[in-house]
């Protein structure tokens, strides 16, 4: 797969059932039921890639293994770009003892149950999180905001974290000593 730039935005989540409703009303159509997503980001032991703001994730998404590396964000005005290289992979844990071979440790766990729709156009997931619901536009910028504005998603609710930067918001927030974002934790 050729590398690809992701342009998204997140926005928190007050009520699901009506953000569903309104989904629906404006003809977006579900592409993927609520799903179970783990994530586990890996660097090396001098933080290598963090330190430049990358990232390393392998995902487990329901019976469906990714490998993904996404270059330091950007934000574009109101909007959070970045380049992504993703592709499937066949044996998740054997892909874990590879890159634990070669240097590279989890370094950050986090976990959500996952809801996508599309209009054809873009993406609109609904992630349910230890930390909060939260939502992410994903497509043209234009189009994000066409679609937040039919969500009645103001521009000021935009979010252009990361969930790790999210969980580091929580913790603080909460006095947490969580390290990982985790149903279980």
């Amino acid at each position: 797969m050729l590398p690809s730039h992701e342009i998204e935005v997140k926005f928190r989540i007050t009520s699901l059932s009506e953000l569903t409703a309104s989904l629906m009303s404006e003809g977006f159509r579900l592409i993927t039921p609520r799903t179970h997503e783990m994530n586990t980001l890996y660097d090396l032991a001098d933080s290598g890639l963090r330190n430049r703001g990358a990232l390393l994730r392998l995902r487990q998404y329901g019976a469906r293994w990714t490998v993904t590396y996404k270059d330091r964000p950007a934000v574009q005005g109101r909007h959070k770009k970045r380049r992504e290289i993703e592709t499937l992979v066949e044996n998740g844990p054997a892909l874990a003892q590879i890159l634990e071979a070669l240097g590279y440790q989890p370094r950050f766990s986090y976990e959500k149950f996952r809801t996508e729709w599309t209009d054809g156009s873009g993406h609109v997931v609904v992630d349910e999180t230890p930390v909060g619901n939260f939502g992410e536009i994903e497509g043209a910028p234009e189009w994000i905001d066409e679609v937040a504005s039919r969500l009645s998603i103001a521009h000021d609710q935009y979010i252009t974290l990361s969930y790790s930067e999210l969980f580091a918001e929580w913790k603080q927030r909460t006095g947490s000593d969580a390290a990982n974002m985790l149903f279980s934790s």
